[in-house]
C-alpha cells in the first residue's frame, strides 16, 4: 500500500506542468516609490497586476541577437589629420626653456636664461640681497664659504644670460 501511495505521489509530481508564469503586483505609493511583490499591495497604493513569463531554455522561439554595426568601407575612412595647437602656456619669459630643462636645472641648483623669479626662489630660496638698476633686478646668494652667486633678471622677471 505504501509503495502504491509513494508511486502515485511521484507520478503526480512528475506529470504536473512546470510553473512558467506567475502574477506579480506592481505597487506605487503616493511619493512615487515603486515596489514589485507577489503578495499584493497595501490599500493606499495603486496596484497593477502583471504576468511574468519565464520560459525554460529551449522551450520557445529563439530570440535573435543584436546585429553587429555595419563596417565602413576602407575608402571612406577619415584620413589622418595633423594636430594644430591653438594655444600653449606662456611662462612670461617667451618659453625659452622646456619644462624638462627647467626641472633639471632646479634639481642641479643651476640658473638658466629664461627661468622666472619663482623658479629661482624655488631652487635657491630667498636671496640674501636684492639690487635694482635700470629696470634690471639682481639676486645675490652668499654661500657658507664666502662665495657669492648673482642672478640677473630683466624687466619681465626672467633670468638673463651672461654677457
Amino acid at each position: 500500500m505504501r509503495t502504491l501511495l509513494a508511486s502515485s505521489c511521484c507520478a503526480l509530481l512528475l506529470s504536473a506542468p512546470p510553473a512558467l508564469a506567475t502574477s506579480i503586483y506592481r505597487c506605487v505609493d503616493e511619493t512615487g516609490h515603486l515596489t514589485f511583490t507577489r503578495q499584493g499591495c497595501p490599500p493606499q497604493q495603486t496596484t497593477e497586476r502583471q504576468q511574468a513569463f519565464n520560459p525554460t531554455p529551449g522551450s520557445s522561439k529563439p530570440v535573435p541577437m543584436a546585429k553587429a554595426p555595419k563596417q565602413r568601407p576602407e575608402s571612406k575612412k577619415k584620413q589622418e589629420q595633423t594636430l594644430t595647437v591653438v594655444g600653449e602656456p606662456d611662462d612670461g619669459c617667451g618659453n625659452r626653456i622646456t619644462g624638462s630643462a627647467r626641472r633639471n636645472a632646479m634639481i642641479n641648483r643651476q640658473s638658466l636664461p629664461g627661468m622666472t623669479r619663482a623658479d629661482i626662489e624655488s631652487t635657491f630660496g630667498k636671496p640674501d640681497s636684492i639690487t635694482s638698476r635700470n629696470g634690471q633686478t639682481q639676486y645675490r646668494y652668499t654661500a657658507s664659504k664666502g662665495r657669492t652667486h648673482s642672478i640677473s633678471f630683466d624687466e619681465s622677471g626672467c633670468v638673463v644670460g651672461k654677457r
